[in-house]
C-alpha cells in the first residue's frame, strides 16, 4: 500500500511538473536528490561497518554476553510464554544490544529470527502476546548510542554530532517505558474482557 502512495505522488508530481512547465526543475531535483543519496548512504555504510566491528570486539570480548546476562531476567519477565533456554531470547537480546549501540540495521535480522521463532512456538498464524510485545519494544527501541543519526549528522557537517545523545537516551528511554506500559494495559484489559 504505502509503495502505491509513493508511486502515485511521484506520477502526481512529474504530471503536474509537465503542465505547470517546471519539468527541467523536477529533473535538476532528481539528479541531485540521487547523488545527495549515494553519498550519504556511502557515508552510513562506512559508520555502520565501524560499529559493527566495535559489536564484534565487544562480542569476542564477552561485553555482549555480559550485556545479555543483565538484560535475560528483564526479558524472561517480558516475555514469559517463551521458555527460559529457547533461542527466541537468544535472539531477541540480540536485537536489544544492537538497538541499543543504534545499529537498526543490524538488529533487524536478529529481529526477523526472533520473530520466527516465536511464531514457531506459538504455532498459530495470528500474533502471540510475546511477538507484540516484541513489536513494541522493538519499534520504541532503547538506544544509547545513535550511531546513524550521529553519521548523518556528521555527513552534514554539524558543529557537534554527538550533542543528541543525552536526548535520545531520555526519549528513547521514555518510549521504551511507554510501550511496555501500553503492551501491559492492553494485554491485561483483553484478559479481563474474557
Amino acid at each position: 500500500m504505502v509503495n502505491i502512495i509513493w508511486a502515485s505522488m511521484a506520477i502526481i508530481g512529474i504530471i503536474y511538473a509537465m503542465f505547470n512547465g517546471t519539468m527541467d526543475e523536477v529533473n535538476k531535483a532528481i539528479f541531485e536528490s540521487a547523488d545527495e543519496a549515494v553519498t550519504l548512504s556511502i557515508g552510513l555504510i562506512s559508520v555502520l561497518v565501524f560499529w559493527l566491528g566495535i559489536m564484534k570486539i565487544a562480542e569476542e570480548a564477552g561485553i555482549l554476553k555480559a550485556l545479555a546476562r543483565i538484560f535475560r531476567p528483564i526479558v524472561v519477565r517480558l516475555f514469559p510464554e517463551i521458555p527460559k533456554d529457547h533461542p527466541a531470547i537468544g535472539y531477541i537480546l540480540s536485537n536489544i544490544t544492537a538497538n541499543i549501540f543504534g545499529l537498526g540495521n543490524a538488529a533487524t535480522p536478529m529481529g526477523i529470527k526472533a520473530m520466527e521463532q516465536m511464531k514457531q512456538l506459538s504455532g498459530s498464524d495470528s500474533a502471540s502476546r510475546s511477538m507484540i510485545t516484541f513489536l513494541a519494544i522493538n519499534t520504541s527501541s532503547l538506544t544509547i548510542i545513535p550511531t546513524t543519526v550521529i553519521a548523518i549528522r556528521m555527513q552534514y557537517d554539524s558543529a557537534s554530532p554527538t550533542e543528541i545523545v543525552g536526548t535520545t537516551i531520555l526519549a528513547t528511554l521514555i518510549s521504551t517505558c511507554s510501550a511496555i506500559l501500553i503492551d501491559r494495559i492492553f494485554y491485561y484489559r483483553s484478559v479481563w474482557r474474557k
